[in-house]
């Protein structure tokens, strides 16, 4: 079975602000409301994932031209 595409960062957040948009309207059941709190839970584990990925990429960039006084482009993919 193929593996799941992950969404990006920004796929996830404008996914899990519609979720909260809907969630705030007050016209969902319990039921959807649990369906939705949990996906948006996964949304933002995403989300906050991505934003690590960045964050260490910034962290190696930075490194880097400290070091060298020079970024490499190959590693400017976050994507992960």
């Amino acid at each position: 079975m193929p593996r799941k595409k992950e969404l990006s960062f920004e796929e996830s957040l404008e996914k899990l602000e519609g979720i909260v948009k809907e969630m705030e309207g007050g016209d969902l059941t319990l039921k959807d409301l649990m369906s939705h709190y949990s996906e948006g839970v996964g949304l933002a584990k995403n989300c906050m994932s991505a934003l690590e990925r960045a964050e260490q990429t910034m962290d190696l960039l930075v490194k880097e031209e400290e070091a060298t006084g020079k970024v490499e482009k190959s590693k400017l993919d976050i994507e992960g």
